[in-house]
This record gives C-alpha cells, structure tokens and sequence, in this order.
C-alpha cells in the first residue's frame, strides 16, 4: 500500500484506497491460500481504518454502510463484505449513486451492472437530475444525526430540480476539511451545536486545515462565534457555495458581523422544507444559464427566415445534394440556434439588455469582478480592446517584452509610447521567465525622477506565461501603486482562467487581488502601517526604495484588468474569451471609451455559439470547477512523479522545476520542488503564499535535449505524427504538456507509455550505434543542452523613435507605419550585409516585428535597434519558423534616409 506521503490529494487517495480494498478482499472470497490469508486480513484491516479517517466527509456509501462492511469483514463473511466493496467502489467510479439509490447487499441488490454515466446516452445525462451533497455542521450523536438526515430526505418532493443528501460534521475544523475534500458539497448548513476541532489525526488533514485558516484566530474564537467564522472561512476557500447559518443569537447580534457566503439566517427553528427551498434557490442561482437556455428555446421556435445567413435553420443544406455531409456530421440543433436576429428571446452583444447582460452579471459574480464582457474572437481582441479604451496616444506604457503579440499591435493602435521590460532569461532552456518586481519598480522611479510619471498609464504583464511562471499579483500591484497611485494594470490571463476555482491558486489571480486591496486599503491598519512608512522612509534614495516592500496610500485606486482565453483552460469553444474589469473609476472615466473599443473590435456578427458556451462553462465552474480544476491538478502532479522516478525516463528526459524555472532570488520559500522521491509532495501553499514567482504545476515542461532531439522536431514528428499526442508550445530543446479540465488519469498514464516506449527505443538505436553514430548523437545532444546561444535582452528604440535619451520609452506606433512606405526601408543579409553594416558601426533598425518559433516572443519590433547579442541569436537560430523575417530578402529594416529625416524633423520641432 503505498504511503499517503505519495498522493497529492485526498480524492486520488480515497480513490485509490477503495481499489486496493476491492483486490485484497476479492482475493479473500475468492479463497486464497492459508499462507497469504493473514498477510490479506491485515492489509484489509490497513485500507479500513485508513478509508475510515476520509469517508465521514462523503455521503455515499455513508458510514452506517461502511461500518457495516467493516463488521462483516471483521465476522470473516468475505464473500459478502467483496461483493459490497465492489458495488460501492463501481458506484463511486461510475457516479450510478448520483442517479439512484445503490444498495450494497447481496440480498437487496439488483445485480444491474449497467450503471456506467458514461454509457448513457447524452440524452439521457442531461435528463437526469443533478446530484450534489449539503454538508450540516452540528454536534450530534448517532440518532440525532439520523434524525437529521432522515427530514433532510423526507422534503424531497418529484418537481425539485435537483437531488441532494447529506453529510453531517461536528467541528468547524471538519467542515473546512469536508469543503476541501468532498467536491460534491455545494452548500453548508451551520447549526449552533458545532465545536471547534476534529478529533481526526492525519498528516493530510492536517495540512488541508493549515492551508484553510489561521489556527492561532481559529483557537482564540469563541462558541457563539465558530458558526460566523465558519462562514467566512469557507468563503476563502470555496467561495462559490452557499450558507445557511442556524443560530441562537438575536437579530441585533448578528446584523453588524461579516457572514461571508452565508446567503440567509434561521433563527433557532427546524424549518426544513422552508432551509430546503432556500437550498435548491441557491443552487439553481449557480445553474441557471440565461443565454443558453433562450438560444435553446429560439430553436424550438417555427420562424420564417427572411434575412441574413441561409445556413439559419439549416435550410441551406438540407434542401441540398452535395452538402449532406455537414448536416450528418454536426446534427440539426446546431443550425437550428444559427441566426442574426437579436430578438425572438435573443440578445446582442454589442449593446446587451437581456440574456447577454445576465449572463456576463452572472460570470462577473463568479470570477469576482465587477463587470464581465464576452468575446467571440479571442483574447487577443480583448487585449486590443483593453489597451485602445484606456490608453491614449503619448501615455507611457511598461510591457512585458515577450508578451503575446496582440499586446505589442495593441500599442501600435493606441500610439503608446513603449517601455519593454525584460524578463529574466532561462538560457539553458531557451526561454524567458517573468519580470521581476525589481525592474518594474526601478523604472517606475526612473520616470519619476524623469519627471514623466504623470504619463505612465499602465502595466501590463502575462500571469501566468505560457511556461508556467506566476507573478504575486498583490504585490506587484501594492509595490507600484506606492509609487503612481492611479496606475492601471492589465493583467493578461489567458492561460489561467482555471486558476479562479482553486483555493491555493485563486490568491494569485487579478481579480482576488483587486478585490483583497479595495478592502484592505479602507483599513485603519494599512492607514497606520502606510503612516509608520512613510515617515521611516522620508528622504530615502532609490536603493533604499528598490530594497523595501512599499506599502501604497489608502487613496491609491484600485484599476485592474484581467482578460482570459475560457476557450483554452476551461469549457467554451474557440475564440470564446472574457474581460474582467475591476476598476473604481471605470463608471467615471473609461466607460464611454470601453464601449467604442468594444464597438471597433467586435464583430456585429458574433456567433451565438460561442456565447453560449460562455454561459454554459461559467456555470459549469460555478458548480464543479473546484473538482474539475482540482483533478487537473491532480493529473499534472502524477505526471511529474511517473516521469521524475522512472529510472528510464530519467535517462533521456528531465521534468523542470521550479528550481530549473525561477532563480533563487525570487523563491523566497526555497522550494526547489513539488515532489521529491525521499520526501513525498511538497505543500504548495508555503511557496505560492511568500514567493516572488511560483510555478503552476500543471504547466509540465519536459527537456528533451538527451533524445537528440530539438523540441519542435519531438513535438510533430515523434509526439504528433507517430503517437498522435497534440501539444503547442516548443523551444529549443524542451516541450511543453499542458494539463486542462479535460484530462484524465488514463491520458497521463497513455502519455508515460509513449515516453517510455520512445526511451527503448533509443536505447535499442544505441546498443547497435556505431561508434561514429554515437558521437554523432553526443553532439546532437551537446548542441541542444549546451551550446546554447544566449537569449537577448531588449536593446532601445531608435533616437528617431524616442523623446530623449533619459528614458526607455519609444513611439512604436511612429515606426510601424513608417515601414508602410517601401521607399523607407531596405532587406539586409544576415551572414552578410547586416553583419557587415554592424561591424561597421552603422545602427540597423528594425522596421518589422521579428518573431522565432519556437520560442515564441519578439526579439526586434518596429524602431527596435538590432544588437550585436540579438544578430548572434538569429544567426545561431536553427528553427524552421522565423515570422517576420524572409529568408529569401533578409531582414527587413529601415534606411538611413528615412531615420535621418525624422531626427531632423524632431530636432526641428524641438528648436521650435
């Protein structure tokens, strides 16, 4: 049995613990032999107690069957205690218990195996009734308990929407670890008999709690308190559920605490019916999916079509000969909910007042913002339409400089005057980290003591990158809002949307690190603390200031932006993205132009499918993001331990850390690793709590150098072509695999085979190599692990481009449409005009963004001059994919002429 140190999370464990029980007590009905008995009773016995310390916090089977099996174990009935093992453990894998009662003994079972969800038919899934679990939180003894529940059951009645039951805990620290483990909980009653601590001990529980609260303010609590407490306690960590606080204290005593997600008071009653309305009411609150269910209703409706779109309906294919197949292969309903029309029940995103408009409410509530708009053309249209509403020409913008490219053409539609931030290189991988902090605040004090301050508008940074790499969002915000009080943060989060519906992610998302600052900021506490600093830093230089964590002043405003990609880590389909806003002058000052922004990249055409698929995967997290994304994590983390412990693997392949991925300097926690084969896994919550950069666990970057092998050859022709494993991101010598919502135990397990089979058979190529082919592979693997060029940094924008030479910040908008006319520029040879001019001494500018694939990130923009580093990463460049660059002209740049005239036009414009 392996050792609870080797799971990462108590449902893998629960999971795997009913497995090994169904084995061990099939193998002893089955009737092993006398000398294997003793050995399979006492492991027996192991899996009951360790499955008896977790299965209170589930309803199904419920302790009462459970112990049950245990006594009948215990009276050596085997093949009874086997046969309900089996159907328990069948129940739990299938999900039958969701539908319908699952009885346990051989003499009230019904023996129908065919209980698999997965074998329904999708109709009849989205028949049946949804199933969740309400956890009561009261101090009780066995019949009181019973009692509970049995007037929990007895409210059922046939037209409820939903089917639920209940787990009863007495402690507020059961609770917690109920919520943290049983993602079938979508609603908390608290009664008043509820006690302060679990009697349960175990290594795993016991970090769940840590995780959860502040056991120093949870011991000083008093009884009257643990209900209210319980409520805002559970608010932190699954925020998405419902409350229902039962209580003794009067109206007066209650009216003024913070409830958290506590949605109504019952004062000291056992109205069940009246707690069981309220419960269905809150959950279908999370299930109700405005636009979606009007878009399934329109297409039930007969209508005569007279406007745009012959495929509405499907008329254009049905009454066809040569497209059938397209009917055939997507079904009718798709066409049925095709239309323009935005009535009939329908809406339109451009200017939305009916299910639309709910629907983004609803999807601001669930991501905690304070308003949500829907787009149907990606996040890279977020982020132009973000950057167009708030920024004018002349403002100054930081931008992390291998951000997505639609950041970059952002700034030329809005004429930002540019400042790149570098982040810091991973040249062994070749790739980028993140920005630190450092960089950030420098620059800001140098603008400041520039005197420009005043014109920095925004920042803008990716959280999480693409690799993985996430910022202490509150940080960076409570650092820079101490320097300029009003910036505004776009936060470019297509990658991590997921991150919302996990407790220990949730801290490092725009959206809660908004919310946590307006409310800390109102504080008398951060008044005094900003009061102390402020007076200990009076007359600081700027090494002193770049060393402090600052803390801003209570005025400063809270202005965040999040857009996310739903389409990539979570359920929508393509292009289907969002833009959080959490901006105390949005009402104020960007509405208005938000709505032209909106209106210039929207089309006025979007597809109805798309926003409903929004709808329906922000009510899909509402209810079950905390399993899905919890599984997720879940997945990622048995990859990481397959690959890193399995001796060959280790030969040719090596999973990146967080000590491969973030330098000593910004972990503060000195975690190296997630999980070590001595030590078992490693809390994730110290590192993402302290650390300046963490790594996302689901984000698996596998250097693959040892093969011989560059990572985009491994992507498409081994991975992709040979074993049809589809990934994305490359860079010279790793791959990176992606956990989603989606992937399962067996896609890991699949994923392990491959690479195990690809080691083989390079260990087969080796043993009958030839000497000369040896070395041929060594040096494969050298230039791949070793001989690495190093990563550029940002150079300059060209004096032409920029106000003066006291700070960093260039007109790429200038440059961009400078390049338009083909007399302004020029095609240089690398290995041979552009080297030459450089040699020279002359400065080439680029007149085009220069973008290598792999890894991904401009190394030149518009205006950009071209160093001697960046010139020696290109030529050493042996990727396939340079976008921007013609192999057959050169590199595009500008002439000497052309800057020439605009340093005479500036220099003019200046005297003047």
């Amino acid at each position: 049995m392996q050792s609870v140190n080797e799971y990462y999370s108590a449902v893998q464990l629960r999971s795997d613990r009913w497995a090994a029980l169904r084995e061990t007590t099939d193998a002893l009905a089955k009737g092993a032999p006398e000398r294997q008995i003793t050995a399979l009773r006492k492991r027996a016995t192991a899996l009951f107690d360790a499955l008896a310390v977790i299965e209170p916090y589930w309803a199904f089977p419920g302790m009462s069957a459970f112990e049950h099996m245990r006594r009948q174990f215990e009276h050596g009935k085997f093949e009874d205690v086997a046969f309900s093992v089996h159907r328990a453990l069948r129940a739990l894998t299938s999900g039958a218990y969701r539908r319908r009662h699952v009885p346990l003994d051989r003499d009230s079972a019904d023996h129908d195996e065919q209980d698999d969800e997965a074998m329904l038919p999708p109709e009849a899934r989205a028949l049946s009734k949804p199933y969740f679990e309400v956890l009561i939180v009261d101090n009780v003894n066995e019949h009181h308990e019973r009692w509970l529940k049995k007037n929990v059951q007895s409210m059922r009645r046939p037209e409820d929407p939903f089917l639920y039951e209940a787990v009863v805990v007495p402690s507020l620290e059961d609770a917690l670890i109920a919520v943290l483990f049983n993602h079938n909980i979508q609603a908390i009653v608290v009664r008043p008999g509820l006690v302060l601590k679990s009697k349960v001990a175990m290594p795993m529980i016991d970090r769940y709690l840590q995780n959860a609260a502040d056991q120093g303010e949870i011991d000083g609590l008093k009884p009257e308190d643990f209900g209210p407490e319980l409520c805002r306690l559970v608010a932190k960590v699954r925020p998405e559920l419902d409350a229902y606080l039962v209580t003794e204290r009067s109206v007066e005593d209650i009216a003024g605490l913070d409830l958290g997600i506590c949605r109504r008071v019952f004062y000291n009653q056992e109205d069940f019916m009246e707690l069981h309305l309220n419960i269905l009411r809150g959950v279908q609150a999370r299930n109700k999916t405005p636009f979606f269910t009007a878009l399934v209703e329109y297409s039930k409706q007969p209508t005569g079509v007279f406007h745009a779109m012959p495929i509405s309906r499907g008329k254009s294919i049905t009454r066809s000969h040569w497209i059938q197949d397209m009917g055939a292969f997507y079904g009718p309903n798709i066409f049925l909910a095709e239309t323009s029309a935005t009535s009939g029940g329908l809406d339109s995103l451009l200017e939305p007042h009916g299910p639309i408009k709910e629907a983004q409410e609803l999807a601001s509530r669930a991501f905690g913002s304070k308003q949500t708009f829907f787009a149907t053309n990606g996040t890279s249209t977020c982020n132009k339409i973000v950057v167009q509403a708030l920024v004018r020409p002349g403002d100054i913008v930081l931008v992390d400089r291998d951000c997505h490219k639609s950041h970059h053409y952002g700034m030329v539609l809005a004429g930002a005057q540019v400042c790149y931030l570098d982040s810091y290189p991973l040249n062994e991988y070749s790739m980028y980290g993140a920005v630190p902090l450092h960089e950030i605040k420098k620059l800001l004090l140098d603008l400041k003591a520039a005197g420009k301050l005043d014109r920095v508008r925004m920042l803008l940074l990716t959280n999480c990158t693409f690799d993985g790499l996430v910022y202490n969002v509150e940080r960076v915000m409570e650092e820079c809002l101490a320097i300029k009080p009003d910036l505004v943060f776009l936060w470019d989060e297509a990658w991590f949307a997921f991150a919302r519906f996990n407790p220990t992610y949730r801290g490092r998302t725009a959206m809660n690190a908004a919310n946590n600052l307006r409310a800390k900021f109102r504080t008398d506490a951060h008044a005094r603390a900003y009061d102390k600093q402020q007076a200990k830093l009076k007359d600081a230089d700027d090494e002193v200031l770049l060393k402090t964590r600052l803390i801003p002043p209570p005025s400063a405003r809270v202005r965040v932006y999040g857009t996310q990609s739903t389409h990539k880590t979570l359920t929508s389909l393509r292009q289907g993205s969002m833009i959080h806003v959490n901006d105390q002058d949005f009402k104020g000052e960007v509405e208005q132009s938000f709505h032209e922004a909106y209106m210039t990249h929207t089309s006025t055409s979007p597809n109805y499918q798309i926003i409903a698929s929004l709808d329906v995967g922000r009510r899909q997290v509402e209810l079950e993001g905390f399993e899905f994304v919890q599984r997720q994590i879940e997945a990622a983390m048995s990859m990481r331990r397959a690959i890193t412990t399995h001796p060959l693997l280790q030969k040719y392949f090596k999973v990146l850390t967080a000590g491969d991925m973030i330098p000593e300097t910004h972990r503060e926690s000195g975690v190296q690793s997630y999980y070590d084969a001595e030590q078992g896994w490693t809390d994730l919550w110290d590192c993402w709590e302290m650390d300046e950069f963490v790594l996302d666990p689901t984000r698996v970057t596998l250097a693959v150098g040892g093969t011989g092998w560059d990572g985009d050859t491994f992507k498409t022709q081994i991975l992709m072509d040979k074993y049809g494993i589809q990934i994305n991101k490359t860079s010279r010598n790793t791959v990176l695999f992606m956990t989603n919502i989606g992937t399962t135990r067996s896609s890991v397990a699949y994923l392990i085979e491959v690479l195990v089979e690809i080691a083989k058979g390079l260990d087969d190529l080796l043993d009958d190599a030839s000497l000369m082919e040896r070395k041929g592979f060594d040096r494969r693997v050298r230039n791949l692990m070793e001989d690495l060029p190093p990563l550029p940094d940002f150079s300059r924008f060209h004096d032409a481009f920029r106000a003066d030479n006291g700070t960093p910040e260039g007109d790429i908008r200038t440059a961009f449409f400078l390049s338009y006319d083909e007399r302004n520029c020029d095609y240089l040879e690398l290995d041979g005009s552009l080297k030459d001019a450089m040699d020279s001494g002359q400065e080439v500018v680029s007149a085009s963004f220069i973008i290598p694939y792999p890894p991904g990130f401009p190394i030149l923009v518009p205006g950009q001059v071209v160093s001697q580093e960046i010139l020696s990463f290109m030529r050493a460049l042996d990727v396939s994919e340079i976008h921007g660059y013609r192999a057959d002209l050169g590199l595009r740049v500008f002439t000497k002429e052309a800057l020439d005239v605009l340093v005479g036009a500036k220099l003019s414009t200046a005297a003047e």
